[in-house]
């Protein structure tokens, strides 16, 4: 509350020379108890409610000058801040770094391997005419650069692409809460996606790798 309201005494008033808290803009009227007007400093907050005849701080503002700004923090002598997080550095495993399985000797490609003919994802072999070969993107503007892709990364990521549909046909026809007509309606799509990668199938050395799809889409 900062003006004298219906029932209240009006705000007692003090001479511009007089050096109490009424005279400073740090200090406003709250409310009205046995001392009469009483109110908190802006800057001494810790000093709760007192009457503006209190004597002057340290931090007297005369009413209608600026406000003073808190003490700046010092930092001078202060270690800085440390991140105690700790730093993870990432290092790609070289494939041919030899892993040794209680005296079984392989490399990690090897051993990566046996993983996935566990798992029933395995690396099929890539027909011979493709070995060491490489894919050509060439761009229509004759003035702008080829880019050459080695056929073993495309291989590698079309057989990602497979071995992944084929992970999706498993968890979509063991799927507890699908309908039979829901799985047929979806088992279609991804045998049209099949369709649409058969254009792939010369790279697999052999048949049985190969993608396919419908007979419309092959």
């Amino acid at each position: 509350m900062s003006d004298a309201g219906e029932g209240l005494p009006a705000l007692p008033t003090f001479r511009p020379e007089e050096r109490v808290c009424g005279n400073c803009k740090l200090w406003s009227p709250h409310s009205v108890d046995h001392r009469g007007w009483v109110g908190p400093c802006r800057m001494n907050t810790s000093r709760g409610l007192f009457p503006p005849s209190a004597p002057l701080c340290d931090k007297y503002a005369p009413r209608g000058s600026a406000t003073p700004l808190p003490p700046p923090v010092s930092t001078r002598g202060r270690a800085p801040a440390r991140s105690v997080a700790p730093v993870v550095v990432r290092r790609r495993a070289d494939p041919n770094d030899v892993v040794d399985l209680e005296g079984l000797n392989m490399t990690r490609e090897e051993l990566m391997d046996i993983f996935r003919e566990a798992s029933g994802i395995s690396e099929p072999p890539l027909a011979a005419k493709w070995e060491g070969g490489t894919v050509r993107l060439v761009p229509g503007n004759p003035e702008l650069q080829a880019k050459d892709l080695p056929i073993d990364n495309l291989f590698h990521k079309v057989t990602m692409v497979r071995d992944r549909l084929r992970v999706l046909e498993q968890k979509l026809n063991a799927h507890p809460k699908l309908s039979e007509a829901e799985k047929v309606e979806m088992q279609s799509y991804i045998t049209r996606v099949y369709g649409s990668l058969t254009s792939f199938n010369v790279l697999f050395k052999e048949k049985t790798d190969q993608f396919v799809g419908s007979k419309g889409d092959e």
